[in-house]
């Protein structure tokens, strides 16, 4: 699985021990991450929103697997994630919700709270949620005895989703340009990005926007 890491401008300064601790457990599993920022507060800077339209774009580009993102209390950043298509992001807060959310919803983000609830033992809790996520298969179901419904849930929601979204590159056509821009122009996206990403209408559009 190849794992995109992403913060935002107030939470810049735990990049490093965030993409540690994630980077400690995906790599025991057999899995990929890449560090899209922000590295340090001196970046260019990246909000909440714009880590909902960046994900996004990683996703729909078929240039990660999985993205883990978050702001102060992740529910800025869960909700920026899930206003874009085909993007089912979680707020996690503790294990059980990793484990949780990665067995009945199946989905293909998450959103931690870094600045609440972030004391002792917080990297401790991040590695333990990793652990939760990236450790086995998916999509399982919880409890065992409502597996049936659950598997069936998540794919009623991807199909509801498939109705009430506008499809990835239409947004990026009609998106306000600044936002965007603001948004690829920086050097971990123009590093990795077409590395990685694999939906020819999009790296097309997106190169022609960053030449």
């Amino acid at each position: 699985m190849r794992i995109a890491l992403i913060n935002e401008n107030s939470q810049a300064a735990k990049n490093e021990l965030i993409y540690n601790t994630l980077n400690k457990v995906a790599t025991k599993y057999g899995h990929t991450v890449v560090n899209y920022g922000m590295v340090n507060a001196d970046d260019k800077s990246l909000t909440y929103v714009q880590n909902g339209l960046l994900a996004a774009i990683l996703l729909n580009a078929d240039a990660c697997d999985f993205v883990v993102t978050g702001c102060g209390t992740g529910e800025g950043a869960m909700l920026a994630l899930n206003s874009f298509p085909n993007v089912l992001c979680g707020h996690i807060v503790d294990p059980s919700d990793a484990y949780m959310f990665n067995q009945i919803n199946d989905g293909n983000a998450v959103a931690f709270p870094f600045a609440k609830g972030f004391g002792w033992g917080a990297e401790l809790n991040l590695e333990y949620c990793f652990e939760k996520l990236f450790n086995g298969p998916k999509g399982q179901g919880y409890p065992a005895e409502r597996r049936e419904p659950e598997q069936r849930n998540k794919k009623i929601l991807d199909q509801v989703k498939l109705i009430t979204h506008t499809p990835m590159i239409d947004i990026l056509k009609k998106i306000d340009h600044k936002f965007l821009m603001d948004t690829i122009d920086r050097d971990p996206f123009k590093k990795y990005f077409f590395e990685n990403a694999k939906n020819k209408e999009i790296v097309d559009y997106i190169s022609k926007l960053l030449k």
